[in-house]
C-alpha cells in the first residue's frame, strides 16, 4: 500500500481538481486527510465506501438571490447560500454568517469542519453552514429586519426541525435570529424549533450566548488537568472582541486566570495586570454598538496597541477567538518564541496551515477548534431537545451540561490522540470525529 504522504497527495489532487481555488476548503480537507486516510485504507468497509471522499462533496449547495429594500427605498441585492454537507448522523446543523467576506469556499470549509465538530459532541447532529455576503455594519434595525425577512423567504423551503436547523455565527446574533425565526414562523404557520440561538422568551436556551467561550475554557481546563495544572494564575492572550472572545475572557477571569488582551482588526487592548469583568463588559458594549475600542476609559488601565495583534506578548496560554486565518506563520513564530505552552482555538481554523506547522513544531499543546470551540453547537443541540420536549432548563443546569459535554469531548479526543505520554489533540479530534461519521456512512450504504 502507498505510504501516507502518497495517499494524501493522490487524494488531494482529486479533491483540488474539483474545488479549484477554494483554498480554505482545501486546507480543511488536507488537515483531516493527513490523519484519516491510512485508517480508512486499512478498513475494507470504509475504503469501499470512500467515506472521506464522499464527505468532501456536500449533499447539496443551495445558492439564492436575496432582494431587499434599504431605508432610502433603494433595491439591494445580495447572495445567500446554505451548504448542507452531511446528515449521516442527524439533521444538518450549523450557523449562518452575514459578512462581506462570505464565499462558497469559506462556507464549504466551515460546513466540512462542522461535520466533525458535531460528531465530537456525541449529539445526533449533521453538518452544514450558510450565510450571505450582506454586511449589517452601519445598517439600521429596520434594514436588517427587511434583509432577514428576504433571506428567510428563500431559505425556508430547505430547513426544518428534522431537516436542517441553522444557528447564528458572525454578525448573526440574537437580534438576527429573532427576525429570521419570525419570518420562518410566519411562512410555515408553525412554531417549531427550526433555528437555535433564539431568545429565551421564544424558545431559546439559557447560556447560548456564553456557550462557545465558556466551553472553550472548560476544554482548556481539561487540557491543563491532563498535565496536573489549573487556570489559576495563568496569563492568557485572547484575540477578538465578540461573544466568543469576551465570554472566554470572562470565564477565564472567574477561574483565576489573568487575561492580558482583547483585540479587533484595528489593534489590541493590553492590560499588564489583567482585565476585570467591568473592562470586559465595556469591550462587549463597544462591539454591540459598533464603536471603536481604541479609547478605553482610564479607570480600566488598558493600553491600546494600534495595528498590532496580541501574539508575542509574554503569556502562558493563547486563545485565538477572532476569525479564520488570523494567525499566519509570522505571528505563530512570535507565539513560539514566547512562554506560551498551550493554544486552543476559539474561532474556526484561526491558524493558517503554515502557522499550525510552526505551533506543532514548537511543542506547544494545540487544540483545534472542532474540539475546543464545540460548546456553541453543543448548547444548540440541547436547545433543540428543549424545544422538542417543551421543557426548558435553568442556566445552572445548562452550564453543568456544557461542562460535562466539553469534558467528554476532551476524553474522546485524548483517547484517539494519546501517543506515549503526550496527546496530539489535532489528530485525536480528526480521528474521533471521523470514526463516528464513517461508521454511519458505511452502515447507511449508497444513500448516506
Amino acid at each position: 500500500m502507498p505510504d501516507r504522504d502518497e495517499l494524501v497527495d493522490s487524494f488531494m489532487s482529486r479533491v483540488s481538481r474539483r474545488n479549484e481555488g477554494e483554498s480554505e476548503f482545501l486546507h480543511a480537507v488536507r488537515d483531516v486527510a493527513e490523519d484519516i486516510l491510512t485508517i480508512e485504507k486499512n478498513d475494507g468497509d470504509l475504503a469501499a465506501a470512500r467515506v472521506l471522499e464522499r464527505l468532501t462533496e456536500p449533499d447539496r449547495t443551495i445558492t439564492f438571490r436575496v432582494t431587499w429594500m434599504d431605508d432610502s427605498g433603494a433595491v439591494r441585492i445580495n447572495r445567500g447560500w446554505r451548504v448542507q454537507m452531511s446528515n449521516a448522523i442527524g439533521p444538518y446543523k450549523g450557523g449562518l454568517r452575514f459578512h462581506s467576506s462570505v464565499t462558497p469556499s469559506i462556507l464549504k470549509f466551515l460546513a466540512f469542519e462542522q461535520v466533525f465538530k458535531n460528531a465530537l459532541t456525541g449529539l445526533p447532529l449533521g453538518g452544514a453552514k450558510g450565510g450571505s455576503d450582506f454586511d449589517p455594519t452601519g445598517r439600521s434595525d429596520a434594514e436588517i429586519m427587511r434583509f432577514c425577512d428576504a433571506f428567510m423567504a428563500e431559505l425556508v423551503r430547505y430547513i426544518g426541525p428534522d431537516v436542517d436547523i441553522p444557528a447564528g455565527d458572525i454578525n448573526v446574533g440574537q437580534r438576527e435570529i429573532g427576525y429570521l425565526f419570525g419570518a420562518y414562523k410566519k411562512a410555515k404557520g408553525a412554531f417549531e424549533g427550526a433555528l437555535t440561538g433564539k431568545g429565551v422568551s421564544f424558545g431559546g436556551s439559557e447560556m447560548r450566548i456564553e456557550a462557545t467561550g465558556y466551553g472553550l475554557v472548560y476544554f482548556v481546563s481539561a487540557m491543563l488537568d491532563e498535565i496536573g495544572e489549573t487556570l489559576e494564575g495563568k496569563r492568557v492572550l485572547v484575540s477578538g472582541k465578540g461573544n466568543v472572545a469576551t465570554h472566554a475572557a470572562e470565564k477565564a477571569v472567574c477561574d483565576g486566570a489573568t487575561v492580558l488582551t482583547l483585540s479587533d482588526t484595528s489593534g489590541t487592548l493590553y492590560s499588564r495586570d489583567g482585565f476585570d469583568e467591568d473592562a470586559i463588559d465595556w469591550v462587549r458594549g463597544q462591539k454591540r454598538s459598533g464603536a471603536a475600542i481604541s479609547n478605553p476609559p482610564k479607570r480600566f488601565g488598558l493600553e491600546f496597541k494600534p495595528d498590532t495583534p496580541p501574539w508575542g506578548i509574554d503569556a502562558d496560554i493563547a486563545l485565538p477567538c477572532a476569525t479564520q486565518n488570523e494567525i499566519d506563520a509570522s505571528n505563530a513564530r512570535k507565539i513560539a518564541e514566547s512562554p506560551v505552552s498551550l493554544l486552543a482555538e476559539g474561532a474556526n481554523m484561526p491558524l493558517t496551515a503554515d502557522a499550525a506547522d510552526v505551533i506543532g513544531g514548537a511543542g506547544i499543546i494545540y487544540a483545534p477548534g472542532k474540539a475546543s470551540n464545540a460548546g456553541g453547537v453543543a448548547i444548540s443541540g440541547l436547545e433543540m431537545s428543549q424545544d422538542a420536549h417543551r421543557r426548558f432548563a435553568s442556566a445552572d443546569e445548562i452550564d453543568g451540561e456544557l461542562k460535562k459535554i466539553m469534558q467528554d469531548i476532551h476524553a474522546r479526543v485524548a483517547k484517539e490522540g494519546r501517543q506515549g505520554g503526550q496527546i496530539d489533540y489535532r489528530r485525536g479530534a480528526n480521528i474521533a470525529g471521523y470514526r463516528k461519521v464513517a461508521a454511519a456512512i458505511a452502515a447507511l450504504g449508497m444513500a448516506a
